[in-house]
This record gives structure tokens, sequence and C-alpha cells, in this order.
């Protein structure tokens, strides 16, 4: 198994160069709101000093797919990563519009969540499991039972990663 870590809700240059400094094979913008969001223009200054270090990843609610693909350009984006309960049909519509590869994130409350990998299995590259707390999309800092999880969490194509409360008091765990 390869460990990837991926920096988050960066808003700084400085931030990103630090996060390549330290190892991070990714590093994200926040596109879906939130006291972290940027504007694309933005993301790309902080990306900048990292472009050919980290892969760019942007995460994105629930904008039309045709905004996602305008801040993809713009911020020269590697990756789109997308919350708010994305179905696979929107999924698919990201793809279509950025022909970029799609991280989609399952937000963990129980194993109901196995339903929603097998369906953004098909459309999805990377299948991210992270904690649902209530009225937040992410960037929470709250786990969820990674043992649970890993019992039902059995994507067939997509490979699948971790997010939400890990340090390094836990990632091992994780």
């Amino acid at each position: 198994m390869t460990v990837e870590i991926k920096f988050c809700g960066l808003t700084r240059p400085v931030d990103a160069g630090m996060a390549v400094s330290l190892g991070a094979s990714y590093v994200g913008a926040i596109f879906a709101g939130g006291p972290r969001r940027l504007t694309p223009e933005r993301a790309a200054e902080v990306f900048a000093p990292v472009a050919n270090a980290a892969r760019r990843v942007g995460v994105f609610g629930a904008e039309r797919p045709e905004e996602v693909a305008a801040a993809a350009r713009t911020a020269s984006l590697d990756i789109v990563q997308l919350h708010g309960d994305p179905t696979a049909e929107y999924a698919a519509s990201i793809r279509t519009e950025c022909d970029l590869p799609i991280w989609a994130v399952v937000r963990v409350s129980s194993g109901a969540a196995a339903a929603r990998i097998a369906e953004l299995d098909e459309v999805a590259d990377v299948i991210v499991l992270d904690a649902f707390v209530p009225g937040q999309l992410g960037g929470t800092g709250t786990s969820f039972d990674w043992r649970d999880a890993a019992r039902w969490a059995r994507p067939a194509r997509a490979r699948l990663m971790v997010a939400g409360g890990l340090g390094a008091h836990n990632v091992a765990e994780a």
C-alpha cells in the first residue's frame, strides 16, 4: 500500500511550498465555499510555486459542470474533487466538461455508504471517504471508524482514499 498525502484548503503560496517540502503528493484549493474558499485566479497563484512538484486538486460542491471546468482551466488543476454527495450522473458530467480525473467524496455515517461507493465506482477514479458532519461538506478534522469501513468499502475499479481527522497520531492506523 502506498501512502500519499494531500494538504487541502491552502490559501497561500508559501503553504503550498511547505506542503511539498513535507512530502505532499497533492495540494488542494477549496472552491466549494467556506472560509478557505479561493477564486480560480487565486488558486493559480497559490499553486504556481509547486506546479511540477505536486498534483493540484480543486475541491468543489455542487457547482455547474461548466463552472467546474472553467475553474479547473484557470487554476491549472490536475484533479477535480467532488463534495456535496455527488451522484454518478453529476460526476460523469464533470468528466465530460473538463476531462480530468474525478475524486468523488462519500461522507461516511454508516455502512449505508457502501451503496454510494458502488454507484460512483463506475465514474470516479478515486472514492474519498470522509466523515459525515451535519451541515459541513468536509474539512472538519473529524475522523470516522476506519475499521468498520474496511469491512464494507470495496470499490471494484476506483482507488479508495480516506480523509478527515488524519494526523501524525493516527495516520498509520488509518
